[in-house]
């Protein structure tokens, strides 16, 4: 069972200061949208503070944003408010058939990749190429479910380079961080841009002077801010869909790109260091 989130707004309304009140206005109004908003996108929509929007969460007795966003999700999802359109687009409800998940779960793939490709900004993905192919080391970095996209990173460019490197290991990606410099290059996977151990190693990365590529959905975020370039995935993906494939596919697409064009530039060297690698492997397979 989730809270109606939205009689819990009405009945705390009058408590609320007038910043609360225009976040409240703003979520009762748009409540599909705010799904897919950061505290900051937010807090700018209704022209009031980060901590206008945290307070206006605690007063709705959530720990904080993302709780607060978990229980809107399940208000929608519920069918409980009298909203046209409760069941988003790409967002399947429980009483959604086998067809209708099939229909979502592919439009919000293919809704994905499109958004991806619309936010592409070319010289980004030549400078991100350029630095790496600078870079003496690429560090790769992430946790939970962007771990999975900086681990593929490690896969695919390890076959044609031997700079790049990734551990799983929280400790050890705070290690590698702290003796990077300005000839690294740290490439941080992060959809929310504000997980603390990402934050945290590239922290730690930048005060060594190392370069910070950041793979984010959200241009306003701490590691947007802690980054020299940002490339930005367009999946959108609600509180309740933590670690979801569209995110994985939009960060894989990015990855893609940078990986051809860096084989395409150092074609020579790649293409070697491709064979020597595949030879490597080649008795392991029947």
């Amino acid at each position: 069972m989730t809270d109606d989130i939205f009689a819990k707004i009405r009945t705390c309304y009058n408590q609320f200061t007038k910043a609360e009140k225009r976040v409240a206005d703003f979520v009762l109004q748009k409540p599909e949208q705010v799904l897919y908003m950061s505290i900051t996108d937010l807090a700018d929509s209704c022209g009031v503070g980060d901590t206008s929007v945290f307070r206006f969460c605690r007063d709705l007795d959530r720990k904080g944003y993302q709780d607060f966003k978990m229980a809107l999700a399940g208000t929608l999802a519920s069918g409980r408010e009298d909203l046209e359109g409760t069941q988003m687009a790409g967002v399947v409800g429980p009483k959604d058939s086998l067809e209708d998940v099939v229909k979502k779960v592919l439009a919000t793939n293919v809704s994905a990749l499109h958004e991806t490709y619309r936010l592409l900004r070319l010289e980004d993905i030549n400078t991100a190429v350029e630095w790496m192919i600078q870079a003496k080391n690429i560090y790769f970095f992430g946790v939970g479910g962007s771990m999975v996209a900086a681990l593929e990173a490690q896969s695919r460019f390890m076959r044609i380079t031997s700079k790049v490197h990734m551990t799983i290991d929280l400790h050890l990606q705070a290690m590698s961080a702290a003796l990077m410099d300005k000839e690294d290059l740290a490439i941080a996977f992060s959809y929310s841009g504000a997980t603390k151990d990402t934050l945290d190693v590239v922290t730690k990365a930048r005060s060594g002077g190392a370069k910070i590529i950041g793979i984010t959905r959200f241009t306003r975020s701490p590691l947007a801010a802690l980054c020299d370039l940002r490339l930005l995935c367009g999946a959108n993906e609600g509180p309740m869909q933590g670690g979801s494939m569209s995110v994985k596919m939009s960060q894989f697409l990015l990855l893609d790109l940078l990986y051809t064009e860096y084989f395409k530039r150092t074609y020579d060297v790649s293409a070697k260091q491709k064979a020597a690698t595949a030879e490597a492997i080649s008795n392991k397979l029947y």
